[in-house]
């Protein structure tokens, strides 16, 4: 098999791995389960507790925060059992990737199938991994205190997803340079700049989506098409847009239908172009997604009052499947935008 075709497959499965540890991380949200490991410890945190003693000393660490104090103060070892059990699980799927990244990559260098040009690439994906650790960590310890913070910072909370999705896209673009031929590529200099700016205008709407989970601020306006019966809400120009949960909720859902508009505009231009099979193809798969994720997300704000406590239940499904489908969304067009981007001098 081709060396490329070699490394850019083991990068699809690196894409994968990311997106499931984005899952992973919002199902340890939506679940509560995020402070439930007190302590960073890279190496010796793999080990879950072997011992009851063991179990004890970590729920009493878990007692000190305010999250216990002021929120799961009838919590059981049983119930603690169970939020730690999926932060451990997302901590750990960590640590899988970087065994399945370094492995693979010591591999291919001793059989000479990773070339020096893809070096500094691979290293690049490593230290952005590393740094995804830590910023991780950062949004951790900022919930982990006496000072009524219930829950993690939802500004840290959307720097830790923004910056996950950024190594997501890396790794798929590396992954396209090596399996996408030429000849599907085409140079377009106008489609190029517009999926750039759809990708940006996409990148803030995340943004928000970060601030809504953070924030809780679906459950303060579980209404549509209004917002408690309003078009405006009446607090809307008295706070400010960053961390008022009413406030938060009404630019995410206003963009939600703006992003929408734009890219139905954006697939009618891109129909226009025909000098490429495979773009032509698969260029309606934005266009679906958005479709379903504005379904989706109208779907969990109607269902945001059926809260499932430290568990999984209707709400917490929707919102993980809005989830899934906005990493896909920005996937399909870090596609196109790769697609597009060929320079004429070098088209086939």
């Amino acid at each position: 098999m081709d060396k490329n075709k070699i490394v850019g497959r083991w990068l699809l499965l690196g894409v994968f791995m990311l997106m499931v540890q984005v899952l992973l991380g919002g199902i340890t949200r939506l679940t509560g389960s995020g402070l439930s490991i007190t302590e960073w410890k890279p190496l010796l945190g793999a080990l879950p507790p072997m011992s009851q003693a063991e179990w004890l000393q970590l729920f009493e660490k878990y007692k000190q925060i305010a999250q216990y104090k002021y929120l799961n103060q009838d919590f059981t070892l049983s119930d603690f059992k169970l939020i730690f059990f999926w932060e451990w699980f997302h901590r750990n799927w960590a640590r899988f990737i970087s065994v399945v990244f370094l492995v693979p990559f010591s591999w291919f260098l001793y059989k000479k199938i990773i070339t020096k040009e893809m070096v500094p690439k691979l290293l690049g994906l490593f230290t952005l991994g590393l740094c995804q650790g830590l910023i991780g960590w950062i949004m951790v310890a900022s919930g982990l205190n006496d000072d009524n913070n219930l829950y993690v910072s939802h500004i840290r909370l959307a720097i830790h997803f923004i910056s996950a999705l950024v190594l997501i896209g890396f790794t798929y673009w590396f992954a396209l340079s090596l399996l996408v031929e030429k000849k599907d590529r085409i140079a377009s200099h106008h489609l190029k700049h517009t999926s750039i700016a759809v990708l940006t205008l996409l990148s803030i709407q995340l943004v928000y989506g970060a601030f809504m989970a953070g924030l809780k601020a679906a459950n303060v306006a579980p209404t549509w098409p209004g917002i408690n019966g309003s078009i405006f809400p009446a607090e809307l120009l008295q706070q400010n847009f960053l961390h008022h949960p009413i406030n938060v909720h009404y630019v995410h859902r206003t963009m939600a239908f703006i992003l929408f508009i734009t890219i139905l505009v954006w697939f009618r231009k891109c129909r226009l172009v025909k000098d490429s099979a495979l773009f032509t193809r698969y260029t309606i798969v934005p266009l679906i997604l958005v479709f379903a994720q504005v379904v989706l997300g109208i779907l969990s704000v109607l269902n945001a009052t059926h809260l499932t406590r430290n568990g999984l239940g209707v709400f917490e499904y929707l919102a993980l499947f809005h989830q899934i489908i906005a990493m896909c969304l920005v996937m399909s067009f870090v596609w196109v935008i790769y697609l597009v981007s060929e320079k004429p001098e070098n088209k086939a």
